[in-house]
């Protein structure tokens, strides 16, 4: 039996124990569901394993790109122990997520996709996947966690207790739809990151034509997908905001008109405090997107339209 002290739905409080055993009814359904199409993945040539999750009829599998690098064919292990082969299709590394086609006639146990952009600090999720590898005495082991924190960019970060084995398993919302695969394991296990579902979405098409592209980072910061300004941050001391130190020629900053010796102190409203809080809110956003930068000038409050760009194509111009 499941025993849960957490919400009913989303970051709703459980006021009472009628609340919480509708709650570890709705989990415990949630697992049913999805258990069968949560598959372990078996690379012979490389020897790497981990998790992914059926999201087709037809076999389509979703699963992080770090797991199957390497690799044109893996093995792909259902729950029950049935064996069927599968071609790796493409993947995004800087993005950790991939795609594999169970070539064996199906049809197969599959989950429906769900949305990432939503979620929020502190909503529950449910995490599948075959920790420690397959083992046939068992059904992927259940984690019921919540959301900490959203980026950087298509990257969440959740407190559900995941191991080797997990990498690649997939991240449930409480309608049993999928919203991430596990990317990075977390030193402390409770703290890891996941790719958000939303990214397939953008790169959906390139996936399923076999390209691969990006480079895969333990650094989500370092992706080079992420959106930025095209300026290189000062340390500000004893004051609130971020140093404009230098400034990237041909770079969004640069065309909208921000100099060196600027003290950003705000995007689109929000405070920034320091270089952290300022490269987390660009996580959130995405390249081509126009955001506010409030800057401080010469005693001056002065606000500016930028359009910011992907890290790549940015230094690929310089």
């Amino acid at each position: 039996m499941l025993a849960v002290l957490a919400p009913v739905s989303g970051r709703e409080p459980a006021h009472s124990l009628q609340d919480l055993t509708k709650l570890e009814a709705k989990v415990e359904a949630v697992a049913a569901k999805v258990t069968p199409a949560t598959v372990a993945l078996l690379a012979e040539k490389t020897g790497a394993s981990g998790s992914g999750v059926v999201t087709t009829a037809d076999g389509l599998v979703l699963t992080a790109a770090h797991v199957v690098q390497g690799s044109a064919e893996v093995l792909v292990v259902f729950p029950d122990g049935k064996q069927v082969p599968g071609k790796v299709l493409g993947a995004n590394y800087s993005k950790d997520i991939a795609m594999v086609q169970i070539t064996a006639k199906g049809p197969w146990p599959w989950v429906a996709r769900g949305t990432s952009k939503h979620l929020e600090a502190g909503d529950w999720v449910i995490a599948l996947g075959h920790s420690a590898g397959f083992d046939p005495g068992r059904t992927p082991p259940v984690r019921f966690g919540r959301v900490i924190s959203k980026g950087p960019g298509n990257f969440l970060t959740t407190d559900c207790t995941l191991i080797g084995g997990d990498s690649g398993g997939p991240l449930f919302d409480l309608d049993g739809k999928i919203v991430g695969i596990h990317s990075n394991i977390g030193v402390a296990l409770t703290n890891n990151n996941h790719a958000g579902i939303d990214g397939y979405r953008e790169d959906w098409d390139r996936l399923l034509a076999g390209e691969g592209w990006g480079r895969l980072s333990l650094n989500p910061f370092a992706n080079p997908e992420m959106p930025v300004l095209g300026i290189e941050m000062g340390l500000a001391r004893r004051v609130k905001g971020v140093p404009v130190e230098m400034v990237v020629p041909r770079s969004p900053a640069a065309a909208a008109g921000v100099r060196i010796g600027d003290l950003i102190l705000a995007l689109d409203h929000s405070e920034i405090r320091n270089g952290n809080e300022l490269l987390q809110i660009l996580a959130k956003k995405q390249a081509g997107e126009v955001v506010k930068l409030g800057v401080l000038r010469d005693d001056k409050n002065l606000e500016f339209k930028v359009t910011l760009a992907r890290r790549d194509h940015l230094f690929q111009t310089q």
